[in-house]
């Protein structure tokens, strides 16, 4: 964890950040307000978010004041813990504690005994406000909390656009007006590529700012989510734009080449399908499912690579194999994903 802060609304509907521990800079202050429901006028609460700035995860937790409580005339809060780790759960449940603590002491004092508790011990105990243990919040079932069956279950055989979008370190934007729908969807699609476990390329929340799209500009493959529809225009922003509500997949003019689809293409898109469409499959067995198909192209790539001096491919080995087309501009591409290609 790096901080964690307040942000309040009062009975004349001002919004202020009144508090933080130890302390953000400036910049990532502007951003936080602009991610709290709060500082959105007239628009409805969202009890939890999330999303990351500048390699900086914030979860965003929002209450109505509930009586008994020692705030007065304050109508609502938002607790926002920013950490280095992507874990939801976790930082849902320890800002569940805090926000308790808050709303009875009405001072963040107790609030932040238990925070520097959980920083040095890992653990927070109160009989009253609920407990909070980090040991219980493993990372890899935050990687698994994502459902990647629904994915699959949503798009069918277009899902094998999304896979290969991710294979490929190629850039996907989702639009969906509703923040939780995309928040559950986004965090789902890094599981397509288990093999790397990086949610670092995860955004799942985000606005056509400068300040956050020059920030998004940085990652050279990327997971970005808009509840802005005009993200749809901006196409200088992703080689896959993924519309939620219209259940439509759309590959940019310029990626159109690398993500060119073959046989290769459709045997790992009808394994998906079936295996989502089993009702017996948990997600996590769907994942192992696609993650086993990836590490069997990943071993034949590595087994190509392994032919060539200094372990690197080359175009020219790849063409003495004389694969069809679009299996050899796949691989040639996963080669330069993958940094085992030779230009």
């Amino acid at each position: 964890m790096l901080s964690v802060g307040l942000i309040e609304k009062d009975a004349n509907g001002d919004t202020l950040w009144v508090w933080c521990y130890p302390s953000v800079t400036a910049e990532v202050r502007q951003i936080l307000l602009s991610k709290c429901c709060l500082t959105q006028d007239g628009r409805e609460l969202h009890s939890f978010v999330f999303g990351q700035f500048r390699r900086t995860w914030y979860y965003i937790t929002t209450v109505e004041i509930q009586e008994p409580t020692a705030l007065k005339k304050v109508t609502h809060f938002s607790l926002v813990v920013t950490t280095k780790d992507f874990n939801p759960e976790k930082y849902a449940a320890l800002s569940r504690v805090l926000c308790r603590l808050y709303n009875k002491h009405g001072s963040p004092v107790k609030m932040m005994e238990s925070y520097i508790s959980v920083l040095t011990k890992g653990i927070c105990q109160s009989d009253e406000n609920g407990s909070f243990l980090n040991k219980n919040y493993d990372v890899r079932l935050a990687y698994l909390a994502g459902s990647l069956k629904d994915v699959v279950a949503q798009f069918g055989m277009e899902s094998i656009i999304l896979y290969t979008a991710l294979m490929l370190k190629k850039r996907i934007v989702v639009h969906h007006p509703r923040i939780e729908a995309l928040l559950e969807f986004t965090r789902a699609l890094p599981a397509f590529t288990w093999h790397r476990k990086d949610w670092s390329i995860l955004h799942p929340y985000l606005h056509l700012t400068e300040v956050e799209l020059d920030d998004l500009r940085q990652c050279p493959g990327y997971v970005a989510g808009f509840t802005n529809p005009e993200v749809g225009n901006r196409a200088d922003l992703f080689d896959v734009y993924v519309n939620l509500p219209d259940s439509t997949i759309t590959v940019s003019p310029d990626a159109k080449e690398a993500l060119a689809m073959g046989k290769v293409h459709k045997d790992i898109g009808q394994l998906m399908v079936q295996s989502a469409e089993d009702a017996e499959r948990t997600d996590a067995q769907v994942i192992k499912d696609i993650s086993t198909k990836t590490k069997e192209i990943l071993a034949s790539l590595m087994s190509l690579a392994a032919e060539s001096e200094n372990s690197k491919i080359t175009v020219e080995g790849l063409k003495k194999h004389h694969f069809p087309p679009a299996t050899e501009n796949f691989l040639f591409h996963l080669a330069a994903a993958e940094r085992l290609l030779r230009i």
